[in-house]
């Protein structure tokens, strides 16, 4: 090298730092040493902290799939009531899905390419029924059962170009930072769109809202059959800018495509009105003319009536719909289905209520009468399960402002709580202000043992103490227990300094050391040290 290129400085370099500034002015990332390779591991560990809370396998495990659809169907039961006929039907699109993937990886794997001909058409699947009624849980429930990365996204934030709205190939990009950059691990992922119906073109009809146009559709059906999807957004600057990085330093590039052979698509929407055609159709079909068909609710019996045609009428294209070839419906919740979610499901909004009131103190204990009536008022609020948390925050929202802060420990909730609000919470308010001296000595009781066993000292507290003890809990609504752990957290040290220097082996704790706790100590030790003999001989046992 000559002494001229030496004074050259170095010209990666300078790239670099002026990238590093630029990305600095955009968005606040910084270029780590290794450029955009570099960059794409650490994207991919930060990106560990929006996985899903599965067991996320690698990319070999899922060709190791086993599961039975009867199997899958089980797990869906522990958390979604009802929809028997929606579980079935994923159980089913999820198990064949994933067995084919694992046929055609072994294939390749022993024979190369696949052979001539071979042809297999996705599962797909479209999920009809109305808000709240679990679709969303049924699909995130077999992702992480399965281990495979989920994204869910609505439809309505999509547009053809991604000038407007988003970009429907960032769903697939999605599936890598779920994947913790594992790509091929994200060409086995799930996809789920919610509110596809809001896709439906006017052109078709008037009962569909045309948002992003048929644009959309037809993106999405090449995603759904297979396609191979850019890494790195076009339209995205830091990462064109990286892969110029990569480019620049002669690094060899990595896998720049995801293909979404494998990748698992699953649509829903409420589709109202969608009934209103299928009856329809169905009562003129029935007749031989046109008649105004009577008002009927997409249940499970209408809904074996629907057909493609039903779709195309409510506004979307027929190659859109054909590669949805799994088609279920989810029913609408009744009174009884309510009542099964609070009272079995693994996910009841009831063990969320009593975790809250649990937290000021409070023992909050939902009895059938309770959840008879908040099941009445669900139904009727017409949203499904959501309709719970609206039910429940309405019916509880003063008992959570009223007595956290009381001497009330335990709150009984039943119907009679829940129709008379007002008498019931001002029976608890004056029941608030009294001190239960019984439940005081129990829990001072409780402490002075549990404080024998873990420190081997022995301590019990006057009567005098314990009054004061029972006026603190009153002023500040803490259990009595919550404020001797509070105050006397560290009182085995000092006592047994005390217990050193004179020999006493138990300890009655006056009033004194519950009105300033840290004081008494100090001045017993002080003591113990400064006389020979107990200052004070009523202090032992």
């Amino acid at each position: 090298m000559s002494e001229k290129d030496k004074d050259k400085p170095d010209e990666s370099k300078e790239i670099q730092k002026t990238l590093e500034d630029l990305f600095k002015r955009l968005g606040g990332i910084t270029i780590p040493v290794g450029g955009a390779s570099a960059f794409s591991e650490q994207r991919a560990a930060e990106g560990k902290g929006d996985a899903e809370p599965s067991k996320m396998q690698n990319s070999e495990e899922i060709f190791s799939f086993n599961y039975r659809p009867r199997e899958i169907k089980a797990h869906l039961d522990r958390f979604v009531i009802r929809q028997d006929e929606a579980k079935k039907a994923l159980s089913i699109a999820v198990c064949d899905h994933y067995n084919h993937a694992k046929y055609i990886k072994a294939y390749e794997r022993d024979h190369g390419d696949l052979p001539a001909g071979f042809e297999y058409q996705k599962q797909n699947v479209i999920v009809v029924g109305p808000t709240g009624v679990g679709k969303t849980y049924l699909v995130k429930h077999i992702a992480e059962l399965i281990g495979v990365p989920f994204v869910k996204a609505d439809a309505t934030k999509f547009s053809e170009t991604g000038y407007v709205g988003g970009d429907v190939d960032d769903l697939v990009r999605d599936l890598v930072r779920k994947a913790d950059g594992d790509v091929e691990l994200a060409e086995y992922g799930i996809i789920y769109i919610d509110e596809i119906d809001k896709l439906a073109s006017k052109g078709g009809n008037t009962i569909g809202r045309d948002v992003s146009g048929r644009g959309v559709q037809t993106t999405l059906l090449k995603l759904m059959e297979e396609t191979e999807v850019a890494l790195r957004n076009p339209m995205d600057m830091k990462g064109q800018m990286m892969a110029m990085m990569d480019m620049q330093s002669g690094r060899k590039p990595q896998k720049e495509t995801i293909n979404t052979r494998n990748i698992l698509f699953i649509v829903s929407g409420a589709f109202s009105g969608l009934e209103k055609l299928i009856s329809k159709r169905v009562q003129s079909s029935r007749i031989g003319f046109q008649v105004d068909a009577k008002e009927e609710v997409l249940d499970r019996e209408l809904f074996r009536h629907v057909n493609t045609q039903d779709f195309i009428d409510f506004g979307f294209e027929a190659e859109f719909i054909g590669r949805l070839p799994v088609r279920v419906v989810c029913e609408k919740l009744e009174k009884k289905d309510f009542v099964n979610i609070m009272k079995y499901s693994e996910g009841s909004l009831l063990r969320q209520y009593e975790r809250e009131f649990e937290a000021y103190g409070i023992s909050a204990k939902f009895e059938d009468s309770a959840i008879e009536y908040v099941a009445e008022l669900a139904e009727k609020e017409n949203t499904g399960a959501r309709a719970l948390m609206t039910v429940l925050a309405a019916q509880l929202r003063d008992f959570k402002f009223e007595l956290p802060g009381t001497s009330i420990t335990e709150l009984p909730v039943n119907r009679e709580l829940m129709e008379h609000k007002s008498a019931v919470l001002e029976k608890y308010r004056e029941e608030g202000t009294r001190i239960d001296m019984a439940k005081v000595r129990d829990e001072v009781e409780f402490f002075t043992k549990e404080f024998r066993a873990k420190h081997k000292v022995k301590i019990s507290f006057s009567e005098e103490a314990i009054a004061c003890l029972a006026d603190i809990s009153a002023e500040q609504g803490r259990s009595v227990l919550q404020i001797c752990h509070d105050k006397f957290k560290d009182y085995q040290f000092g006592l047994k300094l005390v217990q050193r220097n004179t020999g006493l082996d138990t300890f009655e704790l006056p009033k004194e050391s519950t009105i300033d706790s840290d004081k008494y100590l100090s001045d017993l030790v002080v003591q113990s040290y400064d006389a020979s003999k107990p200052a004070d001989d009523n202090l032992s046992g």
